[in-house]
């Protein structure tokens, strides 16, 4: 196969996704992020109310979604709605007892309503639970004519099928934790991919920084059945992964894991692994004179990178599928 052939079927399989209803309800850009952290919700209005164009969205808070500060949008009336916490939380040392809970934005004029065929976003910032679990955010989008209520959560789990108007969904994740903190090597933004029912493997993707001049020699996890280090590279057209000995860390330069590079594979997975769930992992380092050292984590699991787009993820799967050994 060819590069030039290559590049043709990535780029139709890119607009075969675009072109797909991704976007047949109102959904959040980034659908994971880890708890604790600050959040963009990024809402995304794909159509209007049955041919009729979009002048209002109107979005509930979740509980636990601290801070809400909308972004504002031309042409658009911006409000919000304050309201008491059934449960206050502190903020730098002040006890917040009312927050917004709805934020509006309301087509100042007909010229500014979105139209039916159109695309657009709508945008609010806030400080996620720190908890893991999942987020509902229930939106109402009125129309010229009519309105469609994105407000139904399933009785159990986070599946939305069946579901005729769901709510737009962001899984917050665990945050991955360095046991022992006083460790040569910081491991940050650490994230495994999760699984369906039956699939053997997975990729695990982390940003590593080593104090001093390190080695990362060995994985471990006792989800897996194998655990190792891998690369992946483009050798002519095709992309090929192979098992690493280890990965050298220059000291202070930070080091990604990440798709369609060095990242860790699990492979012979004992169980499915969950979005929301955790992961237990070691990672085993050497430095210059030989020392070894280990890192134990605890890294969440989720269906995309904490903060990634759907289609950047999207692209991401389909380099990470298309690898040959």
């Amino acid at each position: 196969m060819t590069r030039s052939i290559a590049i043709k079927i990535i780029a139709a399989s890119a607009v075969c996704m675009l072109a797909s209803p991704s976007f047949s309800h109102i959904v959040l850009e980034s659908k994971s992020a880890p708890a604790g952290s600050m959040y963009k919700a990024v809402f995304q209005v794909g159509h209007g109310c049955e041919g009729s164009a979009t002048t209002g969205i109107s979005v509930q808070i979740p509980a636990g979604f601290q801070g809400a500060r909308p972004y504002p949008k031309a042409g658009w009336t911006l409000t919000t709605k304050l309201g008491k916490l059934a449960k206050p939380y502190d903020n730098h040392g002040k006890q917040v007892t009312e927050d917004v809970t709805v934020v509006s934005w309301t087509a100042a004029s007909k010229e500014a309503a979105l139209q039916d065929a159109h695309f657009d976003e709508f945008m609010l910032r806030g400080k996620l639970p720190e908890t893991a679990g999942p987020l509902w955010f229930k939106v109402l989008q009125t129309c010229e004519s009519g309105s469609m209520d994105w407000s139904e959560v399933p009785a159990s789990g986070t599946s939305a099928k069946g579901l005729k108007s769901p709510a737009a969904l962001l899984e917050v994740t665990g945050a991955a934790r360095v046991a022992d903190s006083g460790q040569p090597v910081d491991v940050q933004g650490a994230w495994v991919r999760s699984t369906v029912a039956g699939q053997k493997g997975s990729g695990a993707f982390m940003t590593v920084t080593a104090r001093t001049a390190t080695r990362l020699v060995g994985v471990s996890s006792p989800v897996a059945g194998v655990a190792e280090v891998h690369e992946m590279k483009l050798e002519g057209d095709v992309m090929k992964m192979r098992r690493v000995a280890g990965i050298d860390l220059p000291a202070g330069k930070p080091v990604e894991l990440k798709l369609g590079a060095y990242h860790v594979m699990l492979m012979d997975l004992k169980q499915p692994l969950a979005a929301g769930s955790t992961v237990p992992m070691t990672l085993t380092f050497k430095d210059a004179k030989g020392l070894e050292s280990r890192v134990e984590l605890k890294v969440p699991v989720a269906a995309s990178a904490p903060g990634a787009s759907a289609l950047a993820t999207n692209a991401g799967e389909q380099d990470h599928s298309a690898h040959q050994h």
